[in-house]
């Protein structure tokens, strides 16, 4: 198995820790382990075991994460260390060489290079800008034409920040139906809207998602897979090769922070929103950029109209202002970098001001 270099996380690798202005982070800001445990007043970790813990997820925290969704039961749930991982799992369960595969473009460079990287024949459906970063249906049904072993999406979506509208989801749906069609939803963003889940709409819908982004919990590197039990009982015999569990330390505080969604969720959606008006503020007044605004999620994808590549404005803009961004040519889209509405406004606002600043000064 061979993986070329996985661009947005080299190019977070190795510029993240220069940034002053951090502009293109996906993870709400990060709540702190105090402020975490003190949601809970009624347990104390020092008594807490720290043995491998219940091998496919702690039985309540599993309840706790069956909440986020409607249907299922906690059979059709098994943890994993972090949404990358829940997606592998999922990849290297299912597909075999051979399979066909789609995928969307700009999309996360995963879901492509990983089926890939076994064999698979990857499908590339283009989003389109002027029309909402939305796919055309046309080009899925000419694309179903063939038989597909599975469809992977991001909803809400990294780096464009959209949801497919409704009608593409349901023939998305019937098209899988009549072929038997698996369909992976990486929804680690899903949760700050009224966003359905492929697991609660689709027989072989699949979930996978994280404490990552939204509950503001990255470190914790406890994620989750919600499928069918048959999905779920091939991955967790697979699993033993690579995870064994999560650990009772990650499930304990996992449960918390579950047990407490709605204040977290609070917090996060309230970050968000002042930075999206600090954000359509800023487009208003210098009409060089562009974005499509998402209703959910936490990133967005800017454009700008000036004649550098964004992968050399993204360098000289950290090396001579400190403000940290993602270019778009890391997710095959130019002239656009990964906007996330994750940091506090005077930041958003500051770096914002540094970017338009840098480029008339060009």
């Amino acid at each position: 198995m061979r993986l070329p270099d996985f661009k947005v996380e080299q190019w977070m690798n190795v510029y993240e820790n220069d940034a002053v202005y951090n502009l293109t982070d996906t993870c709400v800001s990060p709540l702190t382990f105090g402020e975490l445990t003190a949601m809970d007043s009624e347990q104390s970790l020092s008594d807490l075991k720290l043995d491998y813990g219940t091998i496919t997820g702690d039985v309540h925290l599993k309840k706790e994460i069956l909440s986020l969704y409607q249907s299922g039961t906690i059979d059709n749930i098994t943890l994993m260390q972090g949404c990358l991982q829940a997606n592998e799992s999922v990849i290297y369960t299912l597909l075999s060489p051979g399979d066909k595969v789609i995928v969307f473009e700009p999309g996360y460079q995963q879901f492509a290079d990983l089926p890939r990287s076994i064999g698979c024949d990857v499908i590339s459906l283009k989003l389109y800008e002027e029309n909402g970063w939305q796919p055309d249906v046309n080009e899925l049904e000419e694309a179903m034409k063939q038989k597909i072993r599975m469809i992977i999406v991001n909803q809400p979506a990294n780096p464009t920040g959209v949801l497919f509208e409704k009608a593409y989801c349901e023939k998305m749906i019937e098209l899988a139906t009549k072929q038997g069609t698996y369909i992976l939803s990486d929804e680690v963003y899903r949760g700050l809207a009224d966003e359905a889940s492929i697991s609660d709409l689709y027989e072989k819908g699949i979930s996978t998602s994280s404490l990552s982004k939204i509950f503001s919990l990255a470190g914790l590197r406890l994620g989750w897979i919600k499928g069918p039990q048959e999905v779920i009982d091939q991955i967790n015999v697979r699993r033993d090769y690579s995870i064994i569990s999560t650990g009772p330390l990650a499930d304990r505080l996992a449960c918390i922070a579950l047990k407490n969604k709605e204040a977290i969720l609070s917090r996060s959606r309230a970050i968000i929103s002042a930075n999206q008006k600090v954000i359509a503020a800023f487009l208003d007044a210098h009409p060089r950029f562009h974005l499509v605004m998402p209703k959910a999620g936490t990133v967005g994808f800017l454009g700008y109209d000036a004649e550098i590549d964004d992968t050399m404005l993204a360098e000289q803009l950290l090396k001579k202002e400190g403000v940290f961004f993602v270019p778009g040519s890391c997710f095959g889209s130019e002239k656009h970098l990964r906007l996330g509405f994750t940091c506090d406004c005077e930041t958003m606002r500051t770096g914002l001001e540094k970017l338009n600043e840098f480029l008339e000064n060009l």
